[in-house]
């Protein structure tokens, strides 16, 4: 055990993780320089086309330092703050992590994000100043808010490139040297906890673990605490650039497991692997429970693959264990799930993977979060509504309460007007001010939930150029004067649109929404109004014009009565068709709801 390192990479998005692990990879010979690829680990054709890191990728290095062999264990994680959870679970399965921050453009927000959670479990910090080679690199800057950030050395700081593969030798001389080897029992009864789990279609389920105690060996019976199910080790071995089988893994070791499993119910990220013979007393405390922010309907175009779309959540949420989702129904999609995501980047990453890992064409509606109403009958019982249009009459409603979370914004000092002023906007309300160093600033307010859902986030990005970190925690339901904001089509109530809104701003957004439908709604034969309503009382409207057949065109010369005649025909048409006609709204205008400040 003493020659096993196990240690992840840390940083903000773009910082240059995925390009230093490849230079990783191919110093310690575990890829052949003929099968190397840019971002070698990520291999969802997604990441690649974006240029993110979605998933966490596990991979284990060999390397002889003096004459001595060992084993290093990476796991490169994702940048952007919608996957934070994925960071969380790599951390927890590590003893150091890889802090890299970009030389030309310093520490930014989800750094220091991901610093504190590592430092939570006691990680040994590596810092690196990547991309070197850059002529707008600034080593003394950045490395005075590494130090300031984290309290090392100067000569602790490694300077490296992923480009020219600069100081990739000093890295794993440090993570050698520097992160401590894994502790643990080899004899005590087997204690291994799950850090993440993926489905073959040939295979069944592939859980990946960390061994914290014991030896798991190939065949053997083992126990899933979680469930309390007992199974076959058919097949473990070690992570490579493929899967590599072995007899046993043992303490301090990260391997994979594939035991027969077929239900993605069955194995929960966070479980402990145990013995059925001799099991261990306690479970390994896994991971915080994710809280999702952003909740939205999922639905399958065709009604009839229902079935269907439960079971590809089922696997795409074994892969993604921060996805959480429940059957729910809509007048107008018929069935389908209420699922709750990290961020809408994460949401539109899961409608982009159901797409192209499953097939399933989905249409999601509106993100909101799920409310508290209470009845002038029975004030004491308490609904919660989690869409809209299960909103009981306001007339017998006494009050409504909505989720309120306690935010912080750490930024530079210049973007602190602009940031205010945005939460303001949101209905925010200022609590405190704390200047951390001389230009970083952590602005602490409270705000409702539902007004981070729609675009904070972006804008957030946009008026603080990417520097302003956003992290949160709920604090409870507070009474506010919201009402029920309904989109109609052609007289015929879309309720997939609908939303909760605050009564001050219902004419603003409704006018909006309006506008845009009108852009994304295809022309049809008839005319369109698209109005913006609350209750009874319309609040916007505007109108789609009719494409119009020049019916009058074989009409040259003669009398006007013979035009009007065919005029007065066409209208009677267009009257018939409006009475029968039905709009289908594209997938585009659900979507476009959300961008309304674009």
């Amino acid at each position: 055990m003493k020659n096993i390192r196990n240690f992840c990479i840390i940083a903000h998005i773009d910082h240059g993780k995925s390009t230093l692990a490849d230079r990783l990879l191919q110093t310690t010979g575990t890829i052949s320089d003929r099968d190397m690829k840019a971002q070698a680990l990520d291999d969802m054709d997604l990441e690649r086309e974006r240029g993110i890191t979605i998933k966490s990728h596990a991979i284990q290095m060999n390397y002889s330092k003096d004459g001595v062999d060992y084993i290093l264990n990476l796991i490169d994680t994702p940048g952007h703050v919608d996957f934070s959870y994925e960071v969380s679970r790599s951390i927890a399965a590590c003893e150091g992590a890889l802090l890299i921050v970009d030389a030309s453009q310093g520490i930014e927000a989800q750094t220091i994000s991901n610093l504190y959670l590592a430092l939570e479990h006691d990680l040994e910090i590596i810092p690196i100043l990547n991309k070197m080679d850059l002529p707008g690199a600034m080593p003394e800057e950045v490395s005075d808010q590494i130090i300031e950030l984290i309290g090392c050395d100067i000569s602790e700081i490694i300077q490296a490139s992923g480009k020219t593969g600069l100081g990739v030798d000093a890295i794993l001389d440090a993570v050698i040297n520097r992160i401590p080897a894994p502790k643990g029992d080899e004899n005590a009864p087997l204690q291994a906890m799950i850090f993440d789990s993926v489905f073959n279609s040939f295979r069944g389920i592939i859980a990946y673990y960390r061994i914290r105690n014991g030896v798991i060996k190939k065949g053997q019976k083992i126990r899933f605490m979680n469930s309390g199910r007992d199974y076959n080790a058919d097949e473990i071995g070690i992570l490579k650039m493929e899967l590599s089988p072995r007899k046993e893994v043992r303490a301090g070791d990260v391997g994979y497991i594939i035991s027969g499993i077929k239900q993605a119910n069955e194995v929960k990220v966070g479980d402990t692997i145990t013995s059925s013979d001799n099991p261990c007393e306690v479970a390994i405390k896994g991971f915080e429970d994710v809280k999702p922010m952003v909740f939205a309907g999922i639905y399958p175009v065709d009604t009839e693959d229902y079935e269907e779309l439960r079971y590809s959540m089922e696997k795409l949420q074994l892969n993604d264990s921060s996805l959480i989702f429940e059957p729910e129904s809509s007048q107008a999609l018929g069935f389908g799930f209420r699922c709750g995501f990290l961020g809408m980047l994460h949401m539109e990453i899961i409608q982009e993977r159901l797409e192209r890992e499953f097939n399933m064409t989905v249409i999601t509606t509106v993100p909101n979060v799920s409310y508290k109403a209470f009845m002038k009958k029975d004030p004491d019982k308490m609904m919660i509504v989690n869409n809209p249009s299960e909103l009981p009459d306001p007339s017998g409603m006494d009050r409504i309460e909505e989720p309120y979370i306690s935010a912080q914004v750490i930024t530079k000092t210049e973007y602190v007007g602009s940031i205010m002023t945005l939460c303001i906007e949101k209905r925010g309300e200022l609590k405190n001010q704390v200047y951390l160093t001389q230009d970083r600033v952590e602005i602490s307010f409270e705000m409702p939930l539902a007004e981070i859902v729609f675009d904070f986030y972006d804008r957030l990005k946009s008026v603080s150029r990417g520097y302003a970190s956003f992290d949160y925690h709920p604090i409870g339901y507070r009474e506010s004067d919201l009402i029920k904001l309904d989109l109609m089509l052609n007289a015929e109530q879309v309720d997939a649109l609908s939303a909760l809104v605050h009564r001050s701003n219902a004419f603003d957004l409704g006018k909006r929404i309006c506008i845009k439908l009108k852009e994304l709604i295809p022309r049809q034969q008839f005319e369109i109004p698209i109005q913006a309503a609350i209750g009874a009382k319309i609040i916007a409207r505007e109108t789609i014009k009719a494409l119009r057949k020049d019916v009058t065109a074989k009409c040259y010369g003669g009398d006007i009565s013979r035009k009007r005649k065919l005029l007065e025909k066409q209208k009677e048409g267009k009257k018939r068709m409006r009475q029968v006609g039905r709009v289908e709204v594209p997938q585009e205008a659900f979507l476009a709801v959300l961008k309304l400040n674009d």
